[in-house]
């Protein structure tokens, strides 16, 4: 059994970290409500866009914007996961990496292009063809900066050098909840089948077709990026608010107990000294 000091020493040192993870929940607590706010706000919006897009895009040929929702098999796949550039946060990036490595495993010829420290150092170290990182955009969430990954991305699926690119991310459900997506950007996808789609079909377009399309194709990719960006931001700071609650409720069981150890250590020296004082007072009558 340890002595009394070092005991003593581990309550400490376990006080302290229960005051650190406590803090750091707080702190994410905050974050997470304007996150989840601006998700919340972003989402609708996102989804509509997405939804026209699809349904346009089923009747589009090359010359309307055509080349966006161009299949081509097989080639060559890049992979964008989004993870967070801090730790502490459970599960959180983990699931992420987990998810990229089984698309590379289903791929012959990926590359990746990572946006958060995490995955930018675990794809780095583990050999896989990372062609650029973003780390710096969630020191400035906004459309703008997410844009220019977005036009950076549109631009090598026209050139050709990626037949398809796919999202990896968490989408926000609740403080406690995580949906790991994996989501197709490009080519764009055309649901032609779904009967109930079909109705929408049949636009009125002002002015022509053409010109709508080539700008709406541009921005519904955009806010997709930006929409799956700030669902990734919101989760992390729900995934380490949920972490951090986790870790204090831990430490402060791990205390109780300390304590209870301490108690009885403590409690045992002293009979062990009063047994002492006694055997010598009888020794000293006897």
């Amino acid at each position: 059994m340890p002595n009394l000091k070092e005991i003593r020493s581990r309550i400490t040192s376990v006080g302290s970290t229960m005051q650190i993870t406590s803090a750091m929940k707080m702190v994410s607590a905050a974050k997470l409500k304007r996150a989840q706010d601006a998700i919340v706000e972003m989402r609708p919006y996102a989804n509509k866009l997405t939804e026209l897009l699809v349904n346009i895009s089923s009747s589009l040929d090359s010359s309307e914007g055509g080349d966006y929702s161009e299949q081509r098999e097989g080639g060559k796949v890049l992979l964008v996961p989004i993870t967070s550039n801090r730790g502490l946060c459970g599960g959180f990036n983990s699931n992420i990496i987990k998810t990229t490595k089984n698309l590379i495993e289903k791929h012959n010829n990926v590359d990746i292009l990572s946006i958060g420290k995490k995955s930018t150092e675990y794809f780095s170290k583990n050999g896989q063809n990372l062609i650029s990182s973003h780390d710096e955009l969630f020191s400035e969430l906004t459309f703008e900066n997410s844009s220019k990954i977005a036009e950076s991305l549109i631009s090598m699926f026209l050139s050709k050098k990626y037949d398809k690119i796919k999202i990896i991310y968490n989408q926000f459900k609740n403080a406690a909840t995580q949906l790991v997506i994996e989501e197709n950007y490009l080519p764009v996808d055309q649901n032609t089948n779904q009967e109930e789609n079909q109705q929408n079909l049949d636009y009125l377009f002002e002015p022509e077709k053409k010109e709508i399309i080539k700008d709406l194709i541009p921005k519904s990719l955009k806010i997709q990026l930006f929409k799956a960006v700030l669902d990734s931001h919101a989760s992390e700071h729900g995934a380490r608010m949920t972490a951090m609650h986790k870790a204090t409720d831990n430490a402060g069981e791990l205390k109780r107990e300390l304590t209870l150890t301490y108690n009885k250590a403590r409690q045992a020296a002293i009979t062990g000294e009063i047994l002492e004082i006694v055997g010598g007072a009888e020794a000293l009558n006897g």
